[in-house]
């Protein structure tokens, strides 16, 4: 999921240069023309009793030459009408200077070297170094940018060795989530031939704690080309360095089912091996396995309809956990016997509506970051569960946490906010002395803008929160236009964050607002169920009542108010489209589902039935059926202007529904609004990984965005 950045220079642009006539004005509407609209096919199936309409099926295929030349002709013309637009070139000039900046990551020690990742002004991708010391010379480790001559081959992860002697790292094709596992000797910077493990789609290395191996989670490839079903033969394996994956001994079955995530993790000390079992995002059983101790796994938690994660410790576990506490409370017991029976409450859940997000050991203390109505705050424990402190954070903003190593005294921590571009604090565990280490510089003036948070009635009634960011001098008469992003699900918190994309919109005169939708996580586990399943149409009430607010308390107008999503915030912006097409003036729509009678048959979407629900289920159907945009849309009816970003390499989230939708509302489409379909290539489900990319994509974006407001 990508958040959006915005620019200035637009405001004087327009007061120096004549505005052209409307006839002067590139048109935006020829894929509507019959050369570009795509065939229709006569596809009718009768599911669980009711007639669904497919008549772009043929669309799903994109091996087919046919459907290539359709959606390369459709991106030509998007890209051509939007690059001509007068605004376009502004935004590329404003866009980069606003990513194309300096900034460095907080350092990771292992042994005696600190490892860490710096993004530079003048390059595409982040690179790697490493330092012999804190304070030594740094030196390059692994430079992306140098890896491919197209810039396709991106850098999934990077993890040293404990003793920071070896970097397991992956690389991927086109941004893409599938990824091959390789291992760079550090001191030379050789690459093993031998220790290459490909299907690292969803895992990251456990190091021993003698760095001589690791475990891992392994994705084979799929059986008879089954890739709905594939995610259910995730393995855990074991790797003993200078030896081929094909003899690695498996350590966990894979569970056959594609509703299930596997994940392990591994003490620090390298004694506790432990086991995830993820449903969903509601449901988790825990394993554990004392490698000195032997014998199998003990199940520590299965059967329960809740969440856990744990962080082993001293011989001792530490459980996040939603179980008899919908924000979360941490639970302790002995990693000898971790069995639910004997774990004791360790941290409470917080009275005051505060909802714990993680956890974790570090100068052998426990941190702990909440969200308070979806701001951040660290707290320091000690291992009997003594409160040492709280973290004194610039302001309300966001902060993920905090990097360093359980052993260690020394740890940083980030902060951001909408005003506030990231700043990387150090500070001691043991005495809270802390002190300003990094600070990005980002090209931007915040101090004619505000934020507020606003909380606005959902057509049930419940309160939503919704951050607004806006010039000070706004004239609330309706006039200004709005931007408003949502998410949605996952149980995901759209956070403070500072996104340097929405200041070209801001200095352009617009509002950019963020709603707290349920299906999020930011109250915790009942926050996110109320917008799940059979729940899902409150997420989308949730997100008309935001827009509704913002036109009756005069920030906006209808014809004024854009809306924007990602993925399941695609589904959102697609699905409130259909519902309600007069209440905005534009939409912009990124990788996102949106047939979802079908969503389980492709990508990863058998993983997310929890979340949706069961096509193949005919309870889940009919609320499936009943909100799925690509059926929803009516011919004649007249929509809002619309842009759709697809990615050509997206293994996630197939980009079929991005081409289905983007069809069918241009067979649609009763008004004279354009529909476009932008395609990214070289681009996985997160965009392509280069700074250019989203230089060119956010300024046609907002180039499409200003065009159809007059701005």
């Amino acid at each position: 999921m990508k958040y959006t950045l915005l620019l200035a220079l637009i405001i004087s642009s327009c007061a120096t240069s004549p505005r052209p006539t409307p006839q002067e004005q590139p048109t935006l509407n020829a894929p509507q023309t019959q050369d570009l609209l795509a065939r229709r096919q006569d596809i009718v199936e009768t599911i669980h009793g009711v007639e669904v309409q497919d008549p772009y099926r043929w669309l799903e295929n994109w091996e087919d030459p046919e459907v290539k030349a359709w959606t390369n002709a459709q991106d030509a013309h998007t890209r051509s009408v939007l690059q001509a637009l007068p605004v376009t070139s502004k935004l590329m000039e404003r866009f980069s200077e606003l990513y194309y900046v300096d900034s460095i990551q907080p350092p990771v020690r292992r042994g005696t070297r600190y490892f860490y990742v710096r993004r530079h002004a003048d390059r595409e991708k982040m690179v790697y170094y490493f330092r012999e010391g804190r304070e030594g010379e740094e030196q390059l480790l692994l430079d992306p940018n140098t890896l491919s001559e197209d810039g396709s081959v991106s850098v999934g992860f990077a993890v040293a060795s404990h003793d920071g002697e070896k970097l397991a790292y992956s690389l991927k094709e086109n941004n893409a989530d599938e990824s091959t596992l390789y291992v760079m000797n550090v001191a030379d910077r050789s690459v093993s031939e031998i220790d290459v493990i490909p299907g690292m789609k969803y895992g990251r290395p456990a190091w021993t704690a003698d760095s001589t191996g690791f475990y891992y989670v392994h994705l084979p490839p799929a059986e008879d080309g089954n890739i709905a079903d594939r995610p259910g033969l995730a393995e855990v394996r074991y790797h003993t360095l200078g030896t081929s994956y094909k003899e690695d001994p498996l350590i966990r079955e894979a569970t056959r089912d594609a509703r299930i995530f596997t994940g392990i993790d591994l003490s620090r000390d390298g004694r506790f091996l432990v086991h995830y079992l993820w449903t969903g995002w509601h449901k988790s059983e825990v394993f554990i396995k004392d490698l000195e101790g032997g014998g199998d796994f003990v199940p520590a938690v299965e059967g329960r309809d809740s969440l856990y994660s744990m962080v082993v410790h001293d011989k001792n576990i530490y459980v996040l956990t939603n179980e008899g506490a919908p924000r979360f409370r941490v639970m302790k017991a002995s990693a000898l016997k971790p069995e639910r029976d004997a774990w004791k409450e360790f941290i409470p859940e917080f009275e005051d509506g505060a909802v714990i997000e993680n956890i974790q050991i570090i100068g052998g203390k426990l941190v702990v970051v909440l969200t308070r109505d979806v701001v951040s705050d660290i707290l320091i424990y000690e291992l009997d569960g003594t409160l040492v402190r709280d973290i004194e954070l610039p302001g309300p903003g966001v902060s993920l946490g905090m990097t360093g190593n359980p052993e260690d005294d020394e740890a940083y921590f980030s902060f951001q906010s909408f005003t506030q571009p990231q700043r990387i604090y150090r500070t001691s565990i043991a005495t809270g002395v802390t002190s300003l280490w990094n600070e990005v510089q980002v090209p931007v003036d915040p101090s004619p803008y505000m934020v507020e948070q606003v909380f606005y009635p959902s057509k049930d009634g419940t309160k939503i929160p919704m951050f607004i960011v806006r010039r000070k001098d706004i004239k609330f008469d309706g006039s200004t236009p709005t931007l408003l992003y949502g998410y949605g699900g996952f149980s995901v918190n759209q956070l403070p964050y500072f996104r340097a994309s929405i200041y070209p919109w801001l200095e352009a005169g617009g509002v950019w607002a963020v709603a707290n939708l349920r299906g999020g996580g930011e109250y915790g586990q009942a926050w996110h169920h109320a917008g799940i399943r059979e729940k899902k149409q409150n997420v989308f009430d949730d997100f008309i009542a935001a827009a509704e607010y913002l036109i009756a308390n005069g920030y906006t107008a209808p014809e004024k108010l854009a809306i924007r999503g990602g993925s399941n915030g695609g589904l959102l912006v697609g699905a409130v489209m259909a519902q309600r097409p007069e209440l905005f003036g534009a939409v912009v729509c990124a990788v996102p589902l949106l047939d979802m009678v079908r969503y389980h048959l492709f990508g990863s979407g058998k993983t997310w039935t929890t979340e949706y629900g069961d096509p193949e289920v005919a309870e889940d159907f009919r609320v499936l059926h009943a909100y799925s945009p690509y059926h929803q849309l009516e011919v004649g009816q007249k929509y809002p202007a619309f842009l759709m970003l697809a990615a050509d390499s997206d293994d996630r989230v197939d980009p079929m529904h991005a081409r289905k939708f983007t069809a069918a509302l241009q067979h649609a489409q009763g008004g004279d609004a354009p529909v476009l379909l932008r395609l990214e290539r070289n681009s996985g489900h997160g965009g392509a990984d280069k700074i250019r990319s989203f230089v060119e994509s956010d300024a046609e974006t907002y180039a499409f965005l200003m065009h159809v407001f007059n701005m």
